[in-house]
């Protein structure tokens, strides 16, 4: 049966500091949320904050703590950074506003991406505005990472970012080659979707993860081989340039007057972030690596939001009416990973350690970012185009919900 929206908002995490004057363990400071409490969210207020600082590569969620301490970059020195970046998929935005960043602040940046600068992907956002780097003083090179040093043509480097490699033996040489090439720091973009499912949320740094997943194999490698490095675990992104369909989906169904499918309650959580504040984390990392070093970063937003809020903040954003139609999957026979652009489930982390380690504030707003996206989305003409919607067809029809011709 359909249903009109009801109000919801996003939860924000604010916490007051909390001093440890000895090591503590996060898995007895962190915030335990059960799942079953969580329609009583509105009534919660985490109030605990810790700054981790990790000697070595973490094995399970009982992971030592130190006390709390500011860290200050030193604006004058500047890095020369090669960005190993993806050629698909919404992490390709990461290297794109990681690199304006840098160039920015004054660093030298070559970004590689993956394949051939002739390829069909390249026509399309983040890399058809890889000019934009270009007009900023950066370098932006094709090839393959199991290849760098021939592509690269002995430059040298103080930083590597691998924002491309999901399992070992994809980052390994890119890895390798940066020892050897004497970089100093090595940053990998990981996943916050290695964390284990668990009763207690939001996932924070430390948490057990899933052991066969390749990000940790990665994650454990890059630990072996290098004393300074650091990984970052995104989750959702949004933001202008982003090629792979989040809000878009959304915007899909609203302008053309039809029922958004959600399946489950709608109150399910989750995190989106603007890729803005990736970049800033990763600067701040570049730029502090002292503090940075040998340390994991749930590179996400400190809000997480519902996806019935979701839904509305996309319709508020295209100034129109939406209608939410929830479903359970299996009853219907739909792979809900095929129907809809999220998990379907609660997945969300804090941004803890950033915060503490780093002193990264960020600066996502969902209602903002949304108009802006809508706003590129109308202007490219996506709104006009015709589609079909077959996996939502059978989805109402099971349901029995009519759709305007």
């Amino acid at each position: 049966m359909a249903t009109l929206a009801p109000p919801s908002s996003s939860l924000a995490f604010s916490s007051p500091s909390l001093k440890l004057s000895q090591p503590s363990l996060l898995c007895s400071s962190r915030l335990s949320l059960s799942l079953s409490s969580l329609s009583q969210l509105s009534t919660l207020s985490p109030s605990l904050s810790i700054s981790p600082s990790l000697a070595a590569y973490p094995i399970c969620s009982r992971r030592p703590f130190t006390s709390s301490f500011t860290v200050k970059a030193s604006a004058a020195e500047k890095k020369k950074v090669l960005i190993v970046n993806t050629n698909s998929g919404g992490h390709a935005i990461i290297g794109f506003y990681f690199a304006k960043e840098l160039l920015g602040s004054g660093h030298e940046v070559s970004i590689l991406t993956v394949g051939e600068e002739s390829s069909d992907k390249m026509k399309k956002p983040p890399f058809s505005r890889f000019s934009e780097i270009v007009g900023a003083g950066g370098k932006t090179i094709w090839g393959s990472p199991a290849e760098l040093g021939k592509v690269v043509e002995g430059a040298a480097f103080d930083v590597v970012l691998d924002n491309n490699g999901k399992d070992l033996d994809a980052v390994r040489p890119v890895v390798d080659w940066a020892k050897s090439a004497g970089v100093k720091q090595f940053l990998f973009i990981s996943s916050a979707g290695i964390y284990k499912l668990t009763d207690e949320l939001p996932h924070v740094e430390g948490d057990v993860v899933k052991a066969d997943a390749g990000h940790v194999g990665v994650e454990k490698y890059i630990a072996e081989i290098f004393s300074s490095w650091a990984i970052f675990r995104p989750q959702y992104m949004i933001g202008s340039g982003n090629n792979k369909d989040c809000e878009e989906w959304f915007f899909d169904r609203i302008v053309r007057k039809r029922p958004v499918p959600i399946p489950g309650s709608g109150m399910q959580l989750t995190n989106i972030t603007h890729a803005k504040d990736l970049s800033s984390m990763l600067t701040l990392a570049v730029e502090s690596p002292e503090a940075a070093s040998g340390n994991i970063f749930n590179c996400v937003s400190d809000r997480a939001v519902t996806l019935d809020g979701m839904a509305k903040l996309c319709a508020q954003a295209a100034g129109l009416p939406v209608e939410i139609v929830h479903y359970d999957p299996k009853a219907v026979g739909i792979d809900a990973k095929k129907a809809f652009p999220f998990r379907n489930m609660h997945f969300y982390a804090e941004p803890r350690a950033a915060k503490e380690i780093l002193g990264w504030q960020g600066t996502t707003n969902l209602p903002e970012d949304l108009k802006e996206r809508f706003d590129e989305y109308v202007k490219i003409g996506r709104d006009k185009k015709p589609m079909k919607f077959e996996i939502d067809d059978k989805i109402l029809e099971a349901l029995k919900v009519p759709v305007a011709a």
